[in-house]
Formats: structure tokens, C-alpha cells, sequence
């Protein structure tokens, strides 16, 4: 199915300097926040209580919110799960005060607004617990990489994963540039959401570096820009309706999702917008200055010499 149809090929590779030089910008500056704000790590990483409760009506999750930031616990995550009676709070350490205490003050503010609350269980996250879950995040991140860079590279051709890989960290490295400069909470689900725009971006970069690879096997005597941007132009219109669909499903959640998913569907709305640029953008001039030519992906059949009687 085709939104629309262009019948003469955006020259997308003429501009192909000027499009990485903006991406080079936007990294170098993702770098610069990650290096001098960091992120701000939630209570699966830095460590805290994990509380449930569970209410015979329908829990306040507003009110409690502003109890928690009523007594300095502003950072903390309230959400629902289950059910609405059910709610789970994630706590950050506070100084001074320890995990039991803290426990035991929240359940009492509770209880003092409504004596129905039931505490189910709480859990006290250690500071060695959220070093493991930062390390087995930076695993996950790079085993992907290396997936997706093993996956195009027997699909296609060494200079289709290269340049695949550096538009894929691009993407996450913007994303984390966002959240440090911003100082938006990053949490497992944050992090969930880079993985599903890894996967999300090199299945954009596929589809593109398909259309380059028929492209070089049917279009006889054009140049590689001429390729490649008949490639990009073909496949726009299935860019605008898969993310554009994608996207409305996001924005959903982003407004009607609650506190819960607000950061996931942020980082999938960042991550969704520069997947698109840095698939179409990023990935496809840097093929094209490692040197792909119809060489490298069409196989020249070897006539066979007869022999001389």
C-alpha cells in the first residue's frame, strides 16, 4: 500500500554532508550532557524500597503523590498494577532515614488517609542490586549491536552493518543525551524502550538497504547517489505510514498512559524521530562513502570456457 507516489527521485545524497554534520552536532552535544549531568538514575539503579499496597476502592494516585512530596519524596513512582486498588511505590533513599523507617512512615501517611490501606510487601533494593542492573543493561545494549551488526553483514555487506551500527547508537546516544540534559528519571523502562529502538531502527535501515540492493541489480548505468536516492524516495511512503501509525500508538500512551509509561513513550517518541532520520540520513551517505558499488552485491556469473578439441 502507497500513501502517495513521487515521480522523479529526491536528491537526498547531495545533502548528504550537511545531514551528518547535523547528526555530528546533536551527538557531540548528547555527549557533552551525558559527560557533565549523567543521568538521572530511578530506584532500580540507585537503590531504595519497593512498596505495594492495595486499597478496598479505587486507589487516589494523585493523593498519594502529593503525600509522597509532602514529606521530600518528590522523586518517587507511583503506579498501578493489576488493578486500580493495587499500587506499587518505588522510594528513593533519603538521607538520614533508613529503608525500614522510610517504609513504615510512607505506610502511616498512607493510612492516616485512608484506613483501608493494607500493606502486601515491601523489598529494600541495594545499591549492589542497581550496580548489576546498570551492567546487565550496558550488556544488553551491546550484545544487540552485535547482533544487528553480525545479522546485515552476512544479509547485505560489511559497509551495510557499519554504517547500520553508527546510526543505531547515534539514536541511543541522543536518547540518553535527552534524558541527562533534561534530567528526566531513567528507569528499566526507559531502558526497554532503547532496545525496542534498536530494533526498531535497523528495521528501517533493512528496508532502505533493500531497496539499494534490488536497485543495484535492476537500474543499469546509474551512479550510487542515483541508487540510493531512488531507493529512499521508494520506500518513503511506507516510512510516513509505519512510524506515522507507530507514532499515533505512542502519543497514546504518552497522554493517556499515565506517570507509569510517560518516559517510556518518550524515549520511543526521541527514538522513533531520529530512527527515521538516522536510517535514511545517517546510514545512507556513510554507505556511500565506504565505496558500495554494484560489485559488492551482485554476483558476476562466471561463464564457463569450452574446451579446445
Amino acid at each position: 500500500m502507497e500513501f502517495f507516489k513521487l515521480k522523479k527521485d529526491i536528491p537526498f545524497m547531495s545533502y548528504g554532508r550537511l545531514t551528518t554534520s547535523i547528526s555530528l552536532i546533536t551527538f557531540i552535544l548528547a555527549v557533552f550532557f551525558l559527560v557533565t549531568r549523567g543521568l538521572h538514575l530511578s530506584v532500580e539503579f540507585t537503590g531504595g524500597t519497593l512498596m505495594e499496597v492495595q486499597y478496598t476502592q479505587v486507589a487516589n494516585v494523585d493523593k498519594i503523590r502529593a503525600d509522597l512530596d509532602q514529606m521530600g519524596l518528590d522523586q518517587a513512582t507511583v503506579q498501578t498494577y493489576g488493578s486500580t486498588k493495587n499500587i506499587m511505590l518505588r522510594l528513593p533513599n533519603k538521607k538520614g532515614v533508613n529503608s525500614a523507617t522510610l517504609s513504615n512512615q510512607v505506610f502511616q501517611q498512607l493510612k492516616s488517609d485512608s484506613p483501608d490501606v493494607t500493606l502486601k510487601s515491601v523489598e529494600y533494593i541495594g545499591p549492589q542490586v542497581g550496580k548489576d542492573l546498570v551492567n546487565g543493561g550496558i550488556m544488553a545494549i551491546a550484545f544487540v549491536c552485535i547482533g544487528i551488526m553480525v545479522y546485515l553483514a552476512l544479509r547485505f555487506e560489511w559497509r551495510f552493518a557499519v554504517s547500520a551500527i553508527v546510526a543505531n547508537m547515534h539514536d541511543v546516544i541522543i536518547i540518553l543525551g535527552f534524558f541527562a540534559a533534561f534530567q528526566w528519571e531513567f528507569s528499566l523502562t526507559v531502558l526497554a524502550a532503547i532496545l525496542a529502538v534498536l530494533g526498531y531502527s535497523v528495521n528501517e535501515s533493512v528496508v532502505v538497504f533493500d531497496r539499494i540492493r534490488e536497485n543495484f541489480r535492476t537500474i543499469r548505468g546509474g551512479t550510487v547517489p542515483q541508487i540510493i536516492n531512488n531507493a529512499i524516495t521508494a520506500t518513503m511512503s511506507r516510512t510516513i505510514i509505519t512510524h506515522g501509525c507507530t507514532e499515533m500508538m505512542v502519543l497514546s500512551m504518552f497522554f493517556f498512559g499515565g506517570p507509569s509509561l510517560h518516559y517510556f513513550a518518550l524515549a520511543l517518541t526521541i527514538g522513533i524521530l531520529f530512527g527515521i532520520y538516522s536510517s535514511v540520513l545517517v546510514a545512507s551517505p556513510i554507505v556511500m562513502w565506504l565505496g558500495v558499488s554494484r560489485d559488492n552485491l551482485v554476483k558476476v556469473a562466471k561463464r564457463k570456457e569450452e574446451a579446445v578439441v
